[in-house]
Order: structure tokens, then sequence, then C-alpha cells
């Protein structure tokens, strides 16, 4: 499999291969060679249907029906390759040449490469394009960068500022905690503290601990399975203890959350109703819903566990089983893949559930969580010893 971005005569084209036949794409203008103009260009597929956009002028074209998932265990390379026997001979048009020009804001599923020195994995001949101390986006937040003699400063908007306008003007004096994230309020003209886990107060000055966990909004708690290298993701286990007066939250999910190849487990409320969704692989989401059962929103703590055991799925909710079933009787896909992370509550600041879930789950979790046990483990999990931010003591009965 591969999915390959060139230039073949002037032209953008797009080329990709799902396990079965190669896709060609190709945009209908030539790009400017004149080494001053830059473009923007937009590439991608959603199952086997490509598309192109350079410059705002767009093309897809639909594959026929095949494979829809894109399988490489390959390194990601921009500008060209360490050695051209990586490359397919049907991946580009003439023979394989390295990239000439510049290249910058490179989103790969959301997600922006850090094009510098230290953050990819390797690389040869590559220089600042920029050609100065100023470089791209040094300035952050619209800042206007000038070179000068020691290296270059930054003219920063009147709502930012420090040496490249990184930081609120609004949190330049702030009094939170070495362990907190200041977040400016520009309309009051003044700042929240959002406090690491194991701190809390408006400045999250006070230590605190907690076997309850009590989530508020904008909350998360990030755990890594330190067992994941020894676990039998093919029979795999994840059981809670929660309550909330909401109708909409996610209060778990098994998975890396980074791009749609991820597997996962996630486990929410949607509509007032317990949904329960499941990922082994090719991006096929199989949501599992109790309709009938509307008690998860009334205060009171439930307990729920669920069990997947290859493509068997099993659902208890206070230890009556609401779900049974077999989400792919074929079994082409039969291990829960889920790199060892556990999501709790929402995700990091800034990243929104519905965009990370792909509309699965709207909101983050408001309530408490408790009594998390992974596999056949015979401990709950640490909570308070993962990473987190908004996380309260869930024991003060508040």
């Amino acid at each position: 499999d591969f999915l390959c971005i060139s230039l073949a005569n002037g032209f953008i084209q797009l080329r990709y291969n799902l396990g079965d036949k190669t896709v060609i794409l190709q945009t209908f203008q030539r790009v400017h060679t004149n080494g001053n103009t830059w473009h923007s260009l937009k590439a991608g597929r959603v199952g086997n249907e490509g598309y192109l956009d350079l410059d705002g002028i767009s093309i897809t074209q639909k594959a026929s029906p095949g494979m829809n998932a894109l399988d490489t265990c390959t390194d990601f390379f921009v500008g060209g390759v360490s050695s051209l026997n990586l490359i397919n001979p049907m991946a580009v048009e003439n023979e394989p040449t390295g990239f000439t020009g510049c290249i910058r804001e490179i989103v790969i599923n959301d997600r922006e490469l850090k094009l510098t020195v230290t953050d990819p994995k390797g690389g040869v001949n590559v220089g600042d394009c920029d050609g100065t101390a100023c470089g791209y986006t040094v300035c952050k937040n619209n800042g206007t960068c000038q070179v000068e003699n020691s290296g270059f400063s930054c003219s920063c908007p009147q709502e930012w500022t420090g040496s490249t306008c990184e930081q609120s003007i609004h949190c330049s004096q702030n009094r939170c905690g070495s362990q907190a994230l200041c977040i400016p309020q520009p309309a009051l003209l003044s700042y929240i503290c959002v406090c690491g886990l194991g701190w809390s107060g408006k400045y999250c000055d006070s230590k605190i601990k907690f076997f309850i966990a009590k989530f508020v909004g904008n909350s998360y708690i990030k755990y890594t399975d330190p067992y994941y290298g020894k676990r039998d993701l093919q029979h795999s286990r994840i059981s809670l203890n929660f309550t909330t007066n909401q109708t909409e939250g996610l209060i778990v999910w098994m998975g890396k959350g980074e791009d749609e190849d991820n597997d996962f487990l996630a486990l929410g409320l949607a509509n007032g109703t317990l949904k329960v969704v499941i990922n082994l692989g090719e991006r096929i989401s199989v949501p599992l819903i109790h309709s009938q059962y509307f008690t998860c929103c009334d205060e009171r703590w439930h307990f729920i566990t669920v069990v997947q055991n290859q493509t068997c799925i099993k659902v208890y909710l206070d230890e009556k089983l609401i779900i049974f079933e077999d989400i792919d009787p074929h079994k082409k896909y039969t291990a829960l893949n889920y790199g060892g992370i556990c999501y709790f509550g929402g995700f990091e600041i800034g990243r929104k559930v519905n965009i990370v879930t792909t509309g699965l789950f709207q909101k983050e979790f408001i309530g408490k969580i408790k009594d998390v046990v992974l596999f056949q483990d015979s401990k709950k999990i640490p909570l308070m010893k993962a990473e987190g931010y908004n996380v309260y003591n869930g024991n003060d009965g508040n």
C-alpha cells in the first residue's frame, strides 16, 4: 500500500494504492515554478475515494469498489526518501527524484508536523527556506518578525506579549501554580487557572488526593497502561463506576485518539442512553446503544463492564447484561490495538470531543468516575498518578 503526492510535468499528482489497484488524480492547472509563489495543496482519501485540491480548485475520483484501508508500516517521508528502492514504481509518473523547493505547514489528519531540526526522525540536505533568523511563524499570534544583528525580535499585537508573542497579556502576571495552565479571559480582562491532577483552588495551589475523580467539563485524565505490551489484545475488558446528571458525555476512550487509523473502544452517554463504540480496524466503528435504559443520568452510581472477546462484545450495566453482539462474524480484525492509552472524561485541553471522536460523542463528561479496572487486573488503576487537568476530589459529596 502507498499514498504519494508528487510534481509531474508541472502538475500535482496524487497516487494511492490500498492493496488492489493504483488510483491517479492530477490537477487541472500547473504550479508556478518561479520560486516566488506559495501554493496551498490539500489531498487525501475517504475510503477508496480520493480528492486533490490546488489553490481552491478541487477534483475527486470515486474508485471502483475494493479495498478501503491504507496499511503502511514505513516511515513518513517529505520531499524525498532515504532510498529510491522504497518507492513503488506506480507511485510516480517518471523516474523518482527528490523535491526542489520549499514546503511549510504540513498537516496530517488535523495534526501539524513540526518541520524543525529536532522533531523529525531524520533527514539530509534540508535547509532554511526563509534564509533569515525570522523563518516562518517564529512570531506567534500574528506577531511581526524583524531581523536584527543578534537574531530577531517580534512586534506583538496588543493582546500578546513575550519574546515570540506566545503569551496573553492577561496571563503575563498570573498567579497559577507551577502545575497549572493559565487560560486568558480577554472579555473579562483576566484569566483562570486550570489545575493539574492533584491540585485545586483558584490558583491551583492546594494539594489534594482523591479516589473518586470529579470531572467538571473541560476535564480529562490520560492514563498510560504499563502492562500494555503483555496484554492479550483479543480479549480486553474495562470496568468502572460512574455517576452523572448529564445526558451527553464521553466517559472513557481506550485508544490513542490521534488519527482515523487508531483502534479504540469508547463508552459514553448519548441522548440519555448508554453508548459503546468499538473499532478493531479499517475505521469501521460499530456503535452499540441500549436505547431502553434511561437510568444512566439519575445521579446514582452505576457499574459498567465492557468485555471484548475477539469480535464478540458484551456490556454489563449494574451487573445486568444489556448488550451482546458479534460485530464481525467473519472475524477479519480481532484485536483491540489501543496503544496502551486510556482517556477518561475527555481529551487534552483544546481537543474537542466531537472532533476527536468524529461525532460519536458530543461533549466532555461531567460527573464522577471511580474503581477503574483494566482487563482482569487485581488492582484498580491509580488515576491520581496519570496525566490530566481540571479533575477534582469526588469524595467531598458535592
